[in-house]
């Protein structure tokens, strides 16, 4: 019988989501999958597994899970409240999951998206070379309460590891590089983006967020009479009222509102993250610099299989213990001589 995990309570922003919807913009389709890529990245790690895998994506808040058969959880990007049969996990770490037993996440402590993760991945079916669910496309749907979704199958591995994670889920600053549309706009303007402190304005979802400012707005040049043409992910796109929106992964194809600068894609994640509230600093980087980040991403997310460590907990807290080899190098001296 395959393996499964069940939703018995959940938030309203929950659904299954892997690296997203890979050569279809041409035909109207964003990428969508994970807001926080590299949360994906980390789960994979954790666990030992592909990071191709899909993972559930929740968004504000969790739910309560349980599994038909003993697995592996990991839990990534915002930290939430978690507990397994009432003990508490710790984020960013990778637990085992006894069958049936009860796993509570709740609110977001910081940031927007968090993920969890289970051996083997979230087998749905594939649509498109993905299973993530593109709610703007209408592809897949968000997960509710008596859901029951496939679980792939799982080589298994160790569990009770942590990855140290740096914070890219209260704002801070954002690398952007200009657009070809950016010359639309005076270039006082571009260079007031870059120095204009912003916050996160509560308006936000996939598509895209909304940046918050004291001051004048941003306005192109001719105004709004761009044509509509293709946008991408990360691109910031003004609007009537001269306030920029981050495009998310499931953003819009085609857009007609000016764009004055697009952020770097490594940089995307720290986007989509930032809470309500969050400051936001934008920088202009050139094109070097630009690609030098994305090399480095590209090495970091490489590196992070190397950087899981062991957690270190409290045996008396440890429902789990007796799944460890507590001595190495301890016989029963009935085995035979070499």
């Amino acid at each position: 019988m395959t393996a499964r995990l069940e939703i018995c309570a959940a938030g309203p922003g929950l659904t299954v989501q892997d690296a997203g919807f890979l050569g279809y913009i041409g035909q109207g389709l964003s990428r969508g999958g994970a807001a926080d890529t590299r949360a994906l990245a980390e789960g994979a790690a954790l666990l030992r597994q592909s990071p191709d895998l899909a993972a559930i994506e929740m968004a504000g808040s969790g739910g309560t899970f349980r599994v038909t058969r003993d697995a592996r959880l990991a839990l990534t990007g915002a930290p939430m409240q978690a507990t397994l049969d009432g003990a508490p996990l710790a984020w960013h770490a990778c637990h085992a999951w006894p069958a049936g037993a009860e796993l509570r996440i709740g609110a977001v402590q910081g940031g927007s998206y968090g993920y969890l993760h289970v051996g083997g991945g979230i087998d749905t079916p594939v649509e498109l070379g993905s299973r993530s669910t593109h709610l703007t496309a209408g592809l897949g749907r968000a997960l509710a309460a008596g859901d029951s979704l496939p679980l792939g199958r799982d080589p298994g591995g160790p569990v009770g590891q942590g990855l140290q994670v740096e914070d890219r889920f209260c704002g801070g600053e954002i690398r952007i590089i200009r657009s070809f549309q950016s010359d639309s706009f005076a270039p006082e303007d571009v260079t007031r983006l870059s120095e204009t402190p912003f916050t996160r304005d509560p308006r936000g979802n996939r598509m895209g967020v909304r940046l918050a400012h004291a001051g004048d707005g941003f306005f192109a040049r001719g105004g709004l009479t761009v044509l509509s043409e293709i946008v991408v992910p990360g691109d910031i796109q003004v609007t009537g009222e001269g306030a920029p929106y981050i495009l998310g992964a499931e953003s819009q194809t085609t857009g007609g509102y000016p764009r004055i600068a697009t952020v770097i894609p490594c940089d995307l994640p720290r986007a989509m993250q930032a809470g309500p509230g969050a400051p936001i600093r934008l920088a202009l980087v050139d094109r070097a610099t630009a690609l030098a980040a994305e090399r480095a991403e590209a090495k970091l997310l490489q590196a992070l299989p190397k950087q899981v460590r062991p957690l270190l907990r409290d045996p008396r807290e440890m429902s789990d213990l007796l799944s460890y080899q507590l001595i190495s190098g301890v016989t029963a001296g009935e085995e035979p001589s070499p």
